[in-house]
């Protein structure tokens, strides 16, 4: 129709920019040249000439070539011709000025990005993350040591994510390190050359990727739909992708839904007019579909995406031939989709022609930020120069790490190295430490005596890299836990996360079991005043347990917290004003209790650095006041074999509602919680905290939610009725060494299990009613301390050169604090 001419003019010359494709092979390729028409392969060559998309292809590709309609003549042409004369030819006939190219696709005899340059005038990289990944794995770890996560922090920088081939969509956008771990290493038992097909380290990588896409503002191309032979299409609808694009950490990556989604093209419309940084491409449904095909996705697409977040690709890859078709194909439907929104009224002439040039050029100028002046395009945020990217560790600008370690006495402590010295030596050799620090106390920054270290001798912190991290607080900088080494690979008998690998170890071996933990963070933020020219420190406010108006006014601070532990793949649970002056409280994933241990110690460092960022001094001291309610920090304990909860009674005719695992465990800890508290309220000041009434747990029993026994059972949303999923220990607090109380948890379940022991009947009233039925937890940390030295469990799975240092760490707490009586007041700058 002649009012439609200037639209198809503009649709027939507008230059495209090609925002996904892949190379361009030799013509001599292993791979069959039917390959441009359809994506048959093995017996399907047999059917193949039979389809209407084979029939239309081969005409096409002829009228091009002005050769004869088939198959052999095209084929004599080409080889006539030669593969430079061919991709000329198909690429100035497509009138692509912009090519993007995934060059993670393993083409026989492919060429590399730059001999694409002779062709069009800008050319630049989608970087294939999971292929980058097997690559770097192929190739072997620098000076051949064992692979950890950490190094593929520095290559995962691109824009092409293949979950929906090898994993579905489905992401896990909180899979922890130790599942991820876990998958590198199922991938390297696999063998070479590498194949990453395990989900929780394909998730991983996704996610490191994401965090990259979004400190250097790329967007993040995402397989969707149809494709590979090898996907599983029930998994590669774009709905599954929901828990991802409602993630607030990644709110701001924009994210591109490949191949329109066929068939999910209306779920892909949608996911776009819900979700800002959603975008849309819809190569490959273009021209691989029938033109009637084409047009219903392409249709289906615009239903509810807003024009401006639709874009062209070819998918071109291997022959010339399929950059051609796609350029074709797509002016064709999209001329067709457009004509028609304007005859049924959607659209005028003129938001046509706007529409053909966001959807074919300008749309992936932005989003990709291509400049227009191809002669001095800039590459620098589309490709790399190398597969080991030289600038990422997620951020550009790192200068320096820290090393932290946490000490007997449960405070953190670290040493700091600039980031070129960490790589070069420290990431491998550790740095060293004198035998002392694990000797000393809250009080002196020495060894206490009876701890048998003194100032002679020194040991190596060597990192954990599958722990470093960008501080979020402080992103020049990054942090990372480390272990006690006497030299590297061989721990140190007194290395607090080596004593519960141990433990851990035991459990697993003997049993088959693993222990899980989730914590409770209470804490004050204290605010400083001028009292008579000497500061004091005052609570933060006066408002009561769970109080908006609390939670309101340190808003600022709570949500800085939240939003950084979740950089660093903490999981927040929840969040609330406690019943104490100043009080609040941060509820943390739950997780094996390793990687437990390490987000804690985290935790702790993230909300007192936040707190000081905003003036206050955040405090886990506890019992600040000794009128007021105190802080602790509450652990929740469960375990599971196979990954699967046998905390709970699964079919078993049980007494209270777990496991008889669970409960043998559980008495285990029962029976041995007089010693572990040395370990879970490891100050003098800890006891005035576990005091009746309190909600701390000051007796010897355990109850079914009875939050005034030490030991409480909990059952988690969702599981039956009276079922125990897991028990609640009240008596820890935020001075504790979380390694050193896990692993004196595990040794006494340990013994428990070994033992078959029993719970007695559970305490259903206040225990300080019924006193005479239960006993008194230690009344002081001296009294705790003279239950752990009778406590041969204990010493069995603690160590002996270990436990002497606690037991002498303890006793100079005791000596100090009752020489001086307003000494505990300062323990607010110290936890």
């Amino acid at each position: 129709m002649e009012k439609f001419a200037e639209l198809k003019e503009a649709v027939e010359t507008v230059e495209l920019v090609d925002a996904h494709a892949h190379n361009i092979v030799d013509l001599d390729s292993t791979f069959p040249f039917l390959n441009c028409f359809t994506e048959a392969t093995g017996d399907a060559l047999s059917y193949a000439p039979h389809t209407i998309n084979f029939k239309r292809s081969l005409k096409e590709i002829a009228e091009l070539y002005g050769s004869e309609i088939s198959l052999p003549a095209v084929q004599e042409y080409r080889t006539r011709c030669g593969v430079e004369s061919i991709t000329a030819k198909c690429l100035k006939a497509a009138r692509i000025s912009v090519v993007l190219i995934d060059d993670g696709l393993e083409l026989d005899k492919k060429h590399d990005i730059e001999w694409h340059k002779n062709f069009v005038p800008v050319v630049g990289r989608i970087l294939r993350i999971e292929r980058l990944a097997e690559k770097i794995l192929d190739e072997g770890s620098p000076g051949g040591t064992a692979w950890t996560l950490d190094s593929f922090t520095e290559v995962f920088v691109g824009k092409l994510n293949i979950a929906a081939y090898r994993s579905g969509l489905e992401i896990n956008t909180n899979v922890s390190r130790m599942e991820a771990e876990g998958g590198l290493n199922d991938v390297l038992r696999a063998g070479y050359p590498v194949r990453i097909t395990n989900k929780n380290f394909i998730d991983h990588i996704f996610m490191l990727a994401l965090e990259v896409a979004l400190c250097f503002d790329l967007p993040m191309q995402i397989h969707t739909g149809f494709g590979d032979k090898d996907l599983d299409l029930r998994l590669a609808n774009p709905l599954h992708l929901r828990s991802l694009l409602e993630d607030g950490r990644f709110s701001k990556c924009r994210i591109v839904l490949l191949h329109a989604s066929y068939p999910f093209s209306r779920e892909a419309s949608y996911l776009a007019s819900v979700y800002p940084q959603v975008y849309l491409d819809f190569g490959l449904a273009v021209p691989k579909l029938s033109f009637h095909g084409m047009l219903s996705s392409v249709k289906e697409l615009l239903e509810l995406a807003p024009i401006k977040k639709v874009m062209f690709s070819t998918d071109g890859y291997a022959f010339p031939e399929s950059f051609y078709l796609g350029a074709k194909k797509a002016r064709e439907i999209v001329f067709a989709v457009l004509r028609d929104a304007c005859m049924d009224g959607d659209l005028s002439i003129s938001e046509s022609l706007q529409a053909v040039k966001d959807i074919f050029a300008e749309n992936s100028n932005q989003l990709y930020k291509i400049k227009a002046a191809a002669a001095s395009f800039d590459l620098k945020n589309v490709r790399s120069s190398s597969p080991k990217l030289e600038i990422i560790n997620s951020v550009q600008d790192v200068a320096l790490v820290r090393i932290l370690w946490v000490d007997a006495s449960g405070q953190n402590r670290c040493r700091v190295v600039p980031k070129e010295r960490f790589h070069n030596l420290v990431m491998k050799n550790g740095v060293g430490l004198a035998c002392a620090s694990m000797g000393m106390s809250s009080a002196i920054d020495g060894p206490a005596d009876g701890t048998n270290l003194t100032g002679v001798g020194e040991i190596r912190l060597i990192p954990d890299m599958t722990t470093k991290c960008i501080i979020p607080w402080a992103k020049q900088q990054e942090m990372v836990l480390a272990d006690m080494h006497l030299k590297p690979g061989e721990a140190w008998e007194y290395c607090p996360r080596e004593a519960l690998r141990r433990a851990s170890k035991v459990l697993q071996d003997e049993f088959n079991l693993e222990m899980n933990a989730g914590f409770e963070n209470e804490f004050i933020l204290l605010k400083s005043i001028i009292v008579e020219g000497k500061e004091q420190w005052i609570p933060f406010d006066s408002a009561p347990y769970c109080s908006t108006a609390a939670f309101d006014a340190a808003f600022p601070i709570l949500h800085e917290v939240v939003a950084s532990l979740q950089s660093l793949n903490i999981v927040v649970e929840q969040v609330h004003a406690e019943a104490g002056n100043g009080q609040f409280e941060i509820a943390l994933g739950y997780t094996t209790c390793g990687i437990a241990a390490d987000n804690l110690i985290y935790t702790r460092e993230t909300i007192r650095a936040v707190a000081r960022k905003h003036g206050l001094l955040a405090t886990f001291v506890p019992k600040y006041a000794l009128d007021d309610i105190g802080s602790g920090s509450h652990v929740h304990i469960s375990l599971s074999e196979n990954g699967k909860n046998v905390f709970i009674a699964h079919g078993e005719s049980t007494q209270h509602g777990m496991s008889q695992i669970g409960e043998q465990f559980m008495a285990g800890v029962l029976n041995h919680l007089p010693s572990i508290l040395t370990f879970t309220a490891p100050v003098p000041n800890s006891y005035d905290r576990l005091q009746p009434n309190t909600w701390s747990g000051a007796y010897l029993c355990w109850g079914k939610e009875n939050r005034e026994a030490p030991l409480r059972t909990a059952c988690s949303p969702g599981a039956p009725d009276g079922a125990v999923s897991n028990f609640e220990i009240k008596a820890f607090d935020g001075c504790t060494n979380p390694y050193l109380a896990l692993a004196s948890i595990i040794a006494a379940g340990i013994d428990g299990l070994r033992k078959h022991s029993s719970l007695p009947d559970p305490i259903d009233d206040n225990p300080d009613r019924v006193k005479d039925k239960v006993k008194r937890l230690p009344k002081s940390l001296a009294e705790s301390v003279e239950a752990l030295e009778k406590d041969a469990v204990m010493r069995d799975f603690i160590g002996e050169k270990l436990l002497t240092a606690i037991k002498g760490v303890r006793k100079a707490e005791i000596k100090h604090y009752s020489e001086n009586k307003d000494a505990w007041k300062k323990l607010i700058h110290r936890y």
